[in-house]
């Protein structure tokens, strides 16, 4: 029957998503949170290139940056799926990705996140999605542990730390859970502020003191990691040690960081993308957990906040920033 309907329609596309475009060129939606996530553009063309996908030839990117906020990542979802015909949105961050999944109902979405997927309801287990999504799965969160531990070897003293979380947001609130029980296990106390806008996180900045904890504590929350560089720039004004989730945060001046760097949670996506436009299913393509996480210190800083980083620490280090 192929080879017949191919026969009679010459070029016809046998397999294709329901929203592939007559053009030749596919589109791809990509929501994103800006700030630190901007670099995942980098990585997402940098894997495009590498898998042959060429832009304005092979595919076309519509990019949709909501700048934490969730509501306007439903509606970028819903405009993307409903206007612009999109094949695949790729969906960076988990609370984007759910987003994305409760604003559409057709398009293919690939994910980039930071938490458990099922847990977050993204998909119905890692091995057999079941549904419109599949993606990667970062240790983001998981790493909570870890962060303390190595905060606690650059401040050996320390007993009280200070975290900005939106309780809104669930992947937050688990990332907080993990930090308060690993703190306990250290005897730290955790200092938690809520903060459900960029509005309320410069208020809450402005009043924070060096009196309130002896270093802040960076969680997995998107609202704040986006808004990273205020937060940076407060605490080291204030003399306070910072650990950030990301490696990109160290770079922009956090003292350091634990985790993922974030051109991966455009780069790896486009395995899946490419798999996809060419006619495979996401219930099909198992999700996949990222576990490379590096550790990034910054001296410069250190040095402006007066803190000196174990000799031990900074040989363990994969990046270090002088």
């Amino acid at each position: 029957f192929i080879a017949v309907l191919a026969a009679v329609i010459p070029g016809a596309q046998l397999l294709r998503p329901a929203h592939a475009q007559t053009s030749g060129i596919r589109r791809i939606g990509v929501i994103y949170q800006g700030g630190p996530y901007e670099v995942s553009i980098e990585g997402l063309r940098d894997g495009l290139k590498a898998a042959g996908l060429e832009e304005g030839r092979h595919v076309a990117l519509l990019l949709r940056n909501v700048r934490g906020d969730a509501a306007a990542a439903e509606a970028a979802a819903r405009a993307l799926e409903r206007d612009d015909k999109v094949d695949v949105i790729v969906a960076i961050g988990t609370t984007t990705a759910r987003a994305a999944k409760r604003a559409t109902t057709e398009v293919p979405i690939v994910f980039a996140a930071g938490t458990d997927p099922v847990a977050a309801g993204l998909v119905e287990s890692i091995a057999t999605p079941g549904g419109r999504l599949t993606g990667f799965h970062f240790l983001t969160v998981d790493l909570t542990a870890k962060r303390l531990e190595i905060l606690r070897e650059i401040v050996p003293k320390l007993r009280r730390i200070v975290t900005f979380y939106d309780p809104r947001n669930r992947t937050a609130v688990s990332a907080l859970a993990a930090a308060r029980e690993a703190a306990g296990k250290l005897d730290i106390e955790v200092v938690a502020q809520q903060v459900t806008s960029p509005e309320e996180l410069r208020d809450r900045l402005r009043t924070l003191t060096a009196a309130e904890a002896e270093a802040f504590f960076f969680i997995t929350d998107f609202l704040v990691t986006v808004h990273a560089p205020l937060v940076i720039e407060a605490a080291n004004a204030l003399r306070l040690p910072t650990m950030a989730t990301q490696l990109g945060a160290v770079r922009t001046g956090a003292l350091a960081g634990y985790g993922p760097d974030f051109r991966e949670y455009g780069r790896l996506p486009v395995r899946y993308v490419a798999r996809i436009l060419a006619g495979s299913s996401p219930h099909d393509l198992p999700v996949e957990a990222v576990n490379q996480p590096a550790l990034a210190i910054n001296l410069k800083t250190a040095k402006a906040i007066g803190i000196d980083i174990p000799p031990a620490l900074l040989a363990r280090a994969d990046e270090v920033i002088e």
